[in-house]
C-alpha cells in the first residue's frame, strides 16, 4: 500500500485572497464571516437542498444554463420553490463576482435549501419562511499533482426510487462514506457500483475507461446526469472517438488502457491505479486528446463562438 498523501479531485492552488471572501446569502453580499444561516435551516438539518458548482473563465460562466437548467428540474422534483428567476440567479452570480474582484479562475457553489423550520423535523411543512439561497465563490485553480488513485467500495448508488443520483441534493452522505472507504483502503477517492454491480461513477465526479481506442462509460442510469459528461460524449461523437454508454464490469475497468473523471471543477482528471492496480497510461493519448477538445470547447464557449 502506497504512503504518499492522498489527494482529490477538487483539489485547487492555494490562493490568499480566499481568506477575505464576500458571499452571497439571501439577497445580501457579506463578509465570509458573516456568511452564515440558522442551525434550523433545512439544508443544515436534513440536507434538505440542491446545489450547482459553475466556473468563471474570462469573465463567463461556463454553460451556465445547462447547471440552471438541471437546478431548476431539481427543484420540480423536490417540490421547492426557488424564489428567485434564472436572470435572478444569475445576476447574484455576478454580483458576488464583482463585489469580490473575479474575472477568470473562480469556482461557485450555488445552493438552495427548502429554508428555516419552525421545529426541528423532517416534514416539509415546517420550512415556512422560504429557500435559502447561499453562493460561495473562491478564487480556484485546480491542481491535482499526479494521477487520482480510486479503490472500489461497497457503497453503491442506489435506485431512483431510493434517492435519484440524477438530483444534486445536499444529501451527499452516500458519497462520502464512499469516499471513506476508499482513503481507508489507501486510495484517494471511491469507484461506486450501480445496483446491478457494473461499474457506475465515483464518489465526486463521472467516470470513464478507455479500452482499444473505445472510451466506454456508464449507461447513465445511475449516476448524476453531469454536464461536463455529457459534454465529453457529445466531444467524442464529434471527432470520430467511438464512444458507448454501456454496462461493464470491474474486470473491463482493470483491463482498461486509460481511466478518467470528469466534473465542473476539474474538466478530465486522469487515474492511474484502481485497487493498487496501475492502468497502462495515466494520462494517455486518448485522455489527453480529449481533454484538449475539451478546453477548446470552453475556450469557444467563453468568447461566444
Amino acid at each position: 500500500m502506497t504512503t504518499d498523501t492522498a489527494i482529490s479531485t477538487h483539489q485547487a492552488v492555494e490562493d490568499a485572497r480566499n481568506a477575505d471572501l464576500k458571499l452571497y446569502v439571501n439577497g445580501r453580499i457579506v463578509p465570509k464571516a458573516e456568511a452564515v444561516v440558522s442551525i434550523y435551516d433545512s439544508g443544515f438539518m436534513l440536507g434538505d437542498g440542491i446545489w450547482e458548482g459553475v466556473r468563471l473563465h474570462n469573465g463567463v460562466w461556463a454553460f451556465l444554463d445547462a447547471h440552471l437548467d438541471r437546478l431548476f428540474e431539481a427543484s420540480l422534483a423536490l417540490d421547492l420553490d426557488i424564489g428567485k428567476t434564472r436572470e435572478e440567479l444569475t445576476q447574484a452570480l455576478a454580483d458576488t463576482a464583482a463585489a469580490n474582484g473575479m474575472t477568470t479562475d473562480c469556482h461557485a457553489r450555488l445552493m438552495v435549501t427548502r429554508g428555516v423550520k419552525v421545529k426541528p423535523f423532517q416534514h416539509p411543512a415546517f420550512s415556512q419562511s422560504g429557500p435559502t439561497i447561499a453562493i460561495i465563490m473562491e478564487h480556484s485553480k485546480p491542481s491535482i499533482p499526479r494521477p487520482i488513485r480510486l479503490a472500489s467500495v461497497a457503497h453503491h448508488r442506489g435506485l431512483p426510487l431510493t434517492q435519484d443520483a440524477k438530483l444534486n441534493s445536499h444529501s451527499k452522505l452516500n458519497c462520502i462514506l464512499a469516499c471513506i472507504a476508499a482513503e481507508k483502503a489507501g486510495a484517494d477517492e471511491a469507484l461506486m457500483f450501480d445496483p446491478f454491480g457494473f461499474v457506475n461513477t465515483t464518489n465526486a465526479c463521472n467516470f470513464f475507461i478507455v479500452r482499444k481506442g473505445e472510451v466506454w462509460t456508464s449507461t447513465g442510469d445511475y449516476c448524476m446526469n453531469g454536464i461536463t459528461r455529457g459534454h465529453v460524449i457529445s466531444l467524442c461523437r464529434e471527432n470520430d472517438i467511438p464512444v458507448f454508454e454501456r454496462n461493464y464490469s470491474l474486470v473491463d475497468t482493470y483491463g482498461a488502457d486509460e481511466a478518467f473523471m470528469t466534473g465542473s471543477f476539474g474538466g478530465l482528471t486522469p487515474v492511474g491505479t484502481i485497487d493498487h492496480r496501475p492502468l497502462k497510461n495515466a494520462p494517455g493519448p486518448m485522455t489527453q486528446r480529449i481533454s484538449a477538445l475539451y478546453r477548446d470547447l470552453i475556450a469557444r464557449h467563453c468568447a461566444g463562438t
